[in-house]
């Protein structure tokens, strides 16, 4: 009778539990991937394939879709850029020296400060949308794109603030020290030392805000109406008082979240090294 060495045994249980692990992050990556995939697939059939039971999996693709959601969104597409480019840069402006005053130099209320900023991202909009509306009505910021910037700027500050504070508070207080010592003002510890060593960071905290400005919805619905209306209020166009139009639904879906899949697929690397790393590493 032979025995099976102690390793062996060892060994084939570790690639037992690779092969098992694997397969169960094939099933999850499948399962987030499927509403997407299907989406697309509708997108190329007419109606009566998109509602069909059961699902059509084999047919012939159509274009006709894309071509009735084209003309409607393309302006749609233009304010989605404009609102999330420019909230995006207008909360980095905002937010990194906030977030430089509160690592480098923090008072005995910093911590109080950024627990306040955190707060305000609990608040359900819901809650807010009245007062909103009335201000942005008073104010003649209905419907306009500098409207809908000032919203997701105020929308993604927090999270800008709260970002940027974790990468600049992983930079070792020595570097500033020795800048001091060479007689570095504090403008230049901020351009010169905090934002190129927080270069990772804000690749990733600007993406992430981008992605974020660029699916809200909510507040897009409440405010605007047509002319600074974003892909999120395009998108609820297909859901008419005729039906709910699939194919078409799926055709305006794709062509929404085309762009932030290109430039998520594009600018992953980035945003991994950015989340999983810190300032100097």
């Amino acid at each position: 009778m032979t025995t099976v060495p102690a390793s062996r045994t060892v060994s084939d249980r570790h690639r037992w539990r690779n092969i098992l692990l694997t397969l169960l992050t094939y099933l999850i990556a499948l399962a987030f991937l499927f509403p997407l995939v299907w989406m697309i697939l509708n997108a190329f059939k007419t109606e009566a394939q998109a509602f069909a039971t059961p699902p059509v999996f084999f047919f012939t693709p159509i274009l006709d879709n894309f071509q009735r959601a084209l003309p409607t969104y393309l302006p749609a597409l233009r304010n989605s850029l404009i609102a999330a480019l420019g909230s995006t840069l207008l909360a980095f402006i905002l937010g990194l020296p906030a977030a430089f005053a509160l690592a480098v130099y923090p008072t005995r209320r910093a911590q109080g400060v950024l627990t306040w900023m955190l707060s305000t991202k609990f608040m359900p909009a819901v809650g807010v949308i009245v007062p909103l509306f009335l201000l942005f009505r008073n104010l003649g910021l209905l419907d306009t794109l500098p409207g809908l910037i000032l919203m997701y700027t105020t929308m993604n500050l927090p999270l800008v603030v709260w970002m940027m504070h974790s990468y600049m508070s992983e930079i070792p207080f020595a570097i500033y020290e020795a800048a001091k010592v060479d007689g570095a003002s504090v403008a230049q510890e901020f351009f010169g030392i905090a934002l190129p060593l927080s270069m990772p960071g804000i690749a990733a905290t600007a993406l992430l805000a981008l992605i974020f400005a660029w699916n809200e919805v909510f507040f897009a619905l409440n405010l605007t109406s047509a002319d600074a209306a974003p892909l999120s209020v395009f998108i609820g166009e297909f859901k008419t008082s005729q039906g709910l139009f699939w194919a078409q639904l799926s055709a305006a879906a794709t062509l929404t979240v085309l762009p932030v899949l290109v430039f998520g697929w594009i600018a992953q690397r980035q945003l991994v090294r950015g989340l999983s790393f810190g300032a100097v590493k």
